[in-house]
């Protein structure tokens, strides 16, 4: 696979997943693009602190190395039998910043402080020890308050006698951590120094997403997609109400323009939607008095040529000219109708579904046709008169193809379908779209003379698209063709 291939192909698995409107399109941009400068704000932020933070406690592991190193300077100045002396002075008077004292083992310390920060101060004290006092055998730990052993007999921080109840390591919160440095002094001896370091969130307080930069965090988010989707709320509004008078424009010419104020880049949009609109509207008037003026300039010719076809003294030329003249006198009617099917300059209206198709049986009995309607549907938004013939057009069809029709009404909440079979020969699905085009008729056996022109599936399914609505067209297992309508409530949808 080519990485051009691989490439698209991942293009198309991210659009897949990609929000299916613009305004949520927007906003996913938002949030990627807020989090991303957050993460990146806040790993700068985190290295800038933790750099400034080992700045500091190297600093600090140094001036406590030294105090550690007078301190065990001065005790192994001290006779042998003076530090036990000085040990029990140092403790009476309260406790000093370090626990000292002369043990005769080295105490178990549970060290589980790891990274760069013990690393750090424990190397810092062992540097200032050497350098100081030539020891290169001190053992540096890190203790908690909680776990921390002291004397020969490893007795607990807590466990201490009140005499020491003041000693600074009794005040240390359970998270800050406590030096422990021991060194051997002469045989069987070790000296065990214990100071707090002054951090009393602990080695590593610097998580990167502590409780409070969670917060801010969220807050900005919050704040950042709050106004993001107004903005684009506005934004996408204004392509919504395009949209919709774009979809508008395909079922009423004479729908009202849109309003040309907003932004500049809006406003030019609609000055040129309404611009299409007014020359759509212009072209389709020119076109009927086109269709207009051409077939009332043909009838005066035709009448003329009748009336010299009916001076013919041979009865069979005579028939045949007149047949010709009454052919071409249809194809004249047939565009005229054409044009003022597809003319729907009416006011929308309620109309009964029921009592509109029981009239139109009524009038298609007269002449022979058999209409059964079955069903009831409440009123329907509609242009009455378009409608009309919309339902005309396909009863008649029904009724001249197949001696009788059946039509069912099924209502619902959101649309109303109708459904109309006939009993005749069919329609081959290879030609079910081809039916709608203008003077198409698929009955080779029919002449124009024996009526229709080939225009009323196409005019109806217009009328049909201008409410809204659809109109699909299938075989019956039985024989007949079946026509199927939907139309929605309302009929036209409101921009």
């Amino acid at each position: 696979m080519s990485r051009g291939t691989r490439w698209r192909r991942w293009r198309r698995r991210l659009a897949r997943g990609l929000p299916g409107s613009l305004r949520g399109r927007f906003l996913l941009i938002m949030v990627v693009g807020v989090l991303g400068a957050q993460l990146a704000s806040y790993a700068v932020w985190t290295t800038q602190e933790r750099a400034g933070r080992l700045e500091r406690l190297d600093e600090l592991s140094r001036s406590m190395a030294y105090s550690v190193a007078s301190t065990v300077r001065f005790f192994r100045s001290l006779p042998f039998d003076y530090r036990h002396i000085v040990l029990d002075q140092l403790r009476d008077m309260g406790g000093t910043r370090f626990f000292v004292s002369v043990n005769d083992h080295r105490l178990p310390v549970t060290d589980d402080r790891q990274g760069p920060e013990p690393a750090l101060v424990a190397d810092n004290v062992r540097t200032v020890l050497a350098a100081e006092l030539g020891v290169h055998d001190a053992v540096v730990e890190f203790s908690r308050p909680g776990t921390l052993r002291l004397l020969n007999n490893e007795v607990p921080l807590d466990a201490l006698p009140p005499r020491w109840g003041q000693h600074s390591l009794l005040a240390a919160p359970p998270t800050q951590p406590i030096l422990v440095v021991q060194l051997p002094l002469e045989e069987a001896e070790w000296l065990y120094v214990a100071a707090l370091l002054p951090l009393p969130e602990g080695f590593g307080a610097n998580r990167w997403l502590s409780p409070d930069r969670l917060f801010v965090a969220l807050v900005v988010l919050a704040t950042v997609l709050g106004l993001s989707w107004l903005g684009v709320r506005g934004a996408t509004r204004t392509l919504a109400r395009l949209a919709r008078a774009a979809r508008r424009l395909g079922d009423d010419l004479d729908a009202p323009p849109l309003s040309e104020g907003g932004p500049r880049e809006v406003a030019a949009a609609a000055v040129a939607f309404n611009r299409m609109q007014g020359r759509i509207r212009h072209q389709v008037e020119e076109r009927e008095r086109l269709f207009s003026a051409i077939s009332h300039d043909l009838k005066t010719p035709i009448t003329r040529l009748r009336l010299r076809a009916e001076m013919l003294e041979e009865p069979t030329q005579r028939e045949r000219f007149c047949a010709s003249l009454d052919e071409l006198d249809r194809l004249v009617k047939g565009a005229l109708a054409s044009v003022k099917g597809l003319d729907l300059h009416e006011e929308v209206e309620p109309r009964d579904p029921r009592a509109l198709l029981d009239a139109l049986a009524e009038e298609l009995a007269l002449q022979g046709g058999e209409v059964e309607v079955t069903g009831e549907a409440a009123p329907l938004a509609v242009k009455p008169l378009a409608f009309k013939r919309c339902l005309a057009n396909l009863l008649e069809n029904a009724v001249f193809y197949g001696r009788r029709a059946e039509v069912r009404l099924e209502d619902g909440e959101d649309a109303l379908r109708i459904t109309i079979r006939d009993h005749g020969p069919g329609i081959p699905a290879a030609e079910r779209e081809r039916v709608f085009a203008p003077f198409v008729r698929l009955e080779p056996s029919r002449s124009r003379n024996t009526g229709g022109n080939g225009l009323g599936l196409g005019i109806a399914r217009h009328i049909l698209q201008a409410h809204g609505g659809e109109m699909r067209l299938t075989n019956h297992p039985r024989g007949g063709l079946v026509v199927r309508l939907s139309l929605p409530r309302p009929g036209l949808q409101p921009v």
